[in-house]
């Protein structure tokens, strides 16, 4: 009896969810992290038969069905399950059939969900590939400003000795176009200053940014805000969030082609890491279109300078919003598919 108490004690306390399936597919048993992952009681689970769980999983089930017909256990990593809210987790999936003495087969399966440690990894690989181009970037682009900022002194000392107002034109086409790349380089080194950081709630800068895109789009495009008003104030400068935000907006203004929906969305998160920093609060900004969405191929580069999916684009915004928002102790992630494309900004709320 003492036995069978500390194992359930153990079972409850497991932050692997374990269930027990009998020989009719009918689930017996399920720890409290099993009615976590699937967020419902035991109460209503118990009895339900495993398609019922995850109806839209019927690989996955097979699967497990596969193991209890021919006894065979095994373990697979970074499963795709989909649940029924809907709701879409990646698991690391063990299966064990089990017998009794009367030659009763059941089926023990137990699912680890890996989601945050793949996030924070992410996370991680995409602020180390961020700040590796952007030492790159800074690098290139001092290199080029010193002999830029040369030949535009050799173009204005060349204009002041030539007498010929024909040939002054073509020492203001070199001055002009110095001053072009100069400026093209300022924005590829971001801002220079720190930011001036003072209460502020983020609704204000959401507003703000609506009514500049509002003024530039076109009648074709509509603007929806879905706001928690509750989202207490944080801690930043107003002035670098709005550029941030403006040029997500803007490039989501520009996917619609003229005719579509961008929804600003904004939330509160608790227990979020960021790279290795566990946040109590942070907020979560939204911006969503229903345009066509960014092939598969770019949605892993689009934070790199110079990537465009646009011929007139520059391939500066992105980058500049993540890192304006990187100084901020935020994170911009992007999920993409036809009709939905959604840019998520993350922000720590405390002080």
């Amino acid at each position: 009896m003492k036995c069978n108490e500390t194992v359930q004690r153990i079972l409850e306390n497991l932050n692997t969810a374990v269930l027990l399936f009998d020989e009719q597919r009918r689930l017996q048993y399920i720890n409290p992290a099993g009615e976590i992952l699937l967020e419902n009681s035991a109460r209503h689970l118990l009895g339900q038969a495993m398609e019922n769980l995850w109806p839209n999983s019927k690989e996955f089930t097979n699967t497990l069905l596969q193991s209890l017909e021919k006894g065979h256990a095994y373990t697979e990593r970074e499963v795709q399950l989909h649940l029924p809210q809907p709701k879409s987790v990646t698991v690391d999936l063990t299966v064990s059939p089990l017998w009794d003495g009367r030659e009763k087969r059941e089926l023990l399966v137990e699912l680890l969900p890996i989601d945050r440690h793949l996030r924070i990894a992410r996370d991680e690989d995409l602020q180390d590939q961020y700040q590796a181009t952007r030492t790159l970037i800074r690098g290139m682009a001092h290199e080029i400003k010193n002999p830029l900022g040369g030949l535009r002194g050799a173009a204005q000392l060349l204009e002041q000795e030539l007498g010929d107002d024909e040939l002054r034109e073509y020492t203001q086409v070199i001055m002009n176009e110095a001053d072009r790349l100069k400026n093209l380089l300022n924005r590829m080194l971001g801002p220079s200053t720190l930011p001036q950081k003072r209460a502020m709630n983020i609704h204000e800068v959401l507003e703000r940014v609506r009514t500049l895109v509002q003024a530039e789009v076109s009648p074709g495009i509509e603007i929806v805000r879905d706001y928690d008003p509750s989202i207490p104030d944080l801690h930043a400068d107003p002035d670098q969030l709005i550029q941030a935000l403006l040029n997500i907006a803007r490039n989501a203004m520009q996917s619609l082609d003229g005719k579509g929906t961008i929804v600003f969305t904004s939330r509160t998160q608790r227990n979020f890491t960021i790279g290795h920093k566990l946040h109590r609060l942070v907020v979560r900004v939204d911006i969503t279109d229903d345009g066509p969405g960014i092939p598969g191929n770019m949605i892993k580069k689009i934070f790199y300078p110079m990537i465009t999916g646009r011929p007139d684009g520059t391939g500066l915004g992105l980058p500049m919003a993540q890192s304006l928002v990187s100084q901020h102790g935020g994170l911009i992630e992007c999920a993409s598919r036809p009709g939905k494309t959604t840019f998520t900004v993350i922000l720590p709320l405390e002080s």
